[in-house]
C-alpha cells in the first residue's frame, strides 16, 4: 500500500471504528458502587461532604447547615493507551495485527473507570477521606445528639464466614447492624440501608452461601439469605477483605470524577518526526480523570484477618 495521508487516514479511521465498536460492548461494573462527578477543572473540592442537609421539622427560624473545616480535593490525572502502527507493515498490507490492539484499546478506555474506583477500594483503609481519617476507620469524628464530639467505626476484621449462624452474625451481621445503627448530628438515624455485599473471588463462595442457603454450615437457618447483591470483584487485591455497601442513595460510597472522556486520538502525518525517524504512527486513547471516596457511613469494610467467634 502506497503510504500518503489519505491512505494513514483511511486506516486510522477503521481502527477508530474498531475501538468504538470494542468501548461500546466492553461490559463494565463501577456504576454499581460509584456515582459519576463531572470535573470541570484540574481538580474538585469535597467539603461539601462533611455536613449534608436533611429534612428537619420547622420550628423558629431555620438552621442553616454549615461546612465544617474539613477539605478534600480530588486531583485529575492522565491517562492514556497508544499502539504504535509501523510504516513497514502499512507499505506491506500487513495489518491485520492492528485490529485486535485497537479493539483492545476501546476495551480499556471502557474499563478505565473500573481500574481506578478499583484502586479506590484497595486503598481505603489507608487513604483519607472528607473529614481527615481513613476512609474505612475506627474513629470518624462525629457530633453526638447533645452536641459534645464522639466518634463512629466503619471498619471491622471479622472474617466473612459462612461457618456457623453465629459466625455469620458476628461478622456481617455486626457490619450491617453498625451501618443501620450510623446517625446525624442531631441524633437521628440516617436511613442507612446496605444493598451490596462486594467480595474478591476468594471469597465468593462464602457470599454465595450466606446469599442463597436455607442452612448455614452448622446446620441452622441463615438469617441473611437474599439480603444483599453480591458483586465479586476481580480487581481487589486483599483475598480477605470484603465490603458492606449502600449503593441506593443520591451519593454513592465511591466516586469517579470525569474530566475528559476516554477519546481516540491519532498521529497520522507521514511527515511527521516520529515517522521520520521511527517510521512509526501512533493511534491511541486519551482521559482525564480520577476517583475518591463519597460519605463513609455508606459503607463498612472488614479487613478480614481475624476468625469470626462461633458462639
Amino acid at each position: 500500500m502506497l503510504v500518503n495521508k489519505q491512505n494513514v487516514t483511511d486506516l486510522f479511521t477503521s481502527l477508530k471504528t474498531s475501538f468504538n465498536n470494542a468501548f461500546a460492548a466492553a461490559p463494565s461494573t463501577w456504576q454499581k458502587i460509584a456515582m459519576k462527578v463531572t470535573s470541570t477543572t484540574g481538580q474538585n473540592d469535597y467539603a461539601w461532604l462533611s455536613n449534608f442537609p436533611k429534612m428537619r421539622k420547622w420550628i423558629g427560624e431555620k438552621t442553616v447547615k454549615a461546612l465544617e473545616a474539613f477539605k478534600y480535593v480530588v486531583r485529575n490525572d492522565d491517562f492514556e493507551a497508544t499502539v504504535e502502527v509501523d510504516r513497514n507493515d502499512i507499505e506491506d498490507d500487513n495489518l491485520g495485527i492492528y485490529g485486535p490492539q485497537a479493539e483492545a484499546a476501546g476495551a480499556s478506555s471502557k474499563q478505565l473507570p473500573d481500574e481506578i474506583i478499583a484502586d479506590v477500594v484497595n486503598g481505603a483503609f489507608a487513604t483519607k477521606c472528607y473529614d481527615g481519617q481513613y476512609y474505612f476507620d475506627d474513629d470518624h469524628p462525629v457530633k453526638k445528639e447533645d452536641g459534645t464530639p464522639g466518634s463512629v467505626s466503619n471498619k471491622g476484621t471479622m472474617q466473612l464466614s459462612a461457618i456457623s449462624q453465629q459466625a455469620a452474625i458476628n461478622s456481617l451481621g455486626a457490619a450491617e447492624t453498625a451501618m443501620m445503627e450510623f446517625k446525624d448530628d442531631e441524633g437521628r438515624p440516617l436511613n442507612i440501608t446496605p444493598n451490596i455485599l462486594m467480595v474478591p473471588p476468594a471469597l465468593k463462595s462464602v457470599a454465595n452461601t450466606l446469599m442463597t442457603a436455607d442452612r448455614l454450615d452448622d446446620g441452622k437457618a441463615n438469617p441473611f439469605k437474599g439480603s444483599y447483591e453480591v458483586f465479586v470483584n476481580p480487581r481487589l487485591k486483599s483475598r480477605t477483605a470484603w465490603y458492606l455497601l449502600d449503593t441506593t442513595k443520591p451519593v454513592k460510597p465511591f466516586i469517579y470524577q470525569e474530566r475528559k472522556a476516554p477519546v481516540p486520538v491519532a498521529q497520522t502525518d507521514p511527515q511527521s518526526d516520529d515517522v521520520f525517524n521511527r517510521k512509526k504512527f501512533k493511534f491511541g486513547a486519551e482521559a482525564r480523570a480520577a476517583g475518591g471516596y463519597g460519605f463513609w457511613q455508606l459503607a463498612f469494610g472488614s479487613t478480614g484477618t481475624d476468625p469470626a467467634p462461633t458462639a
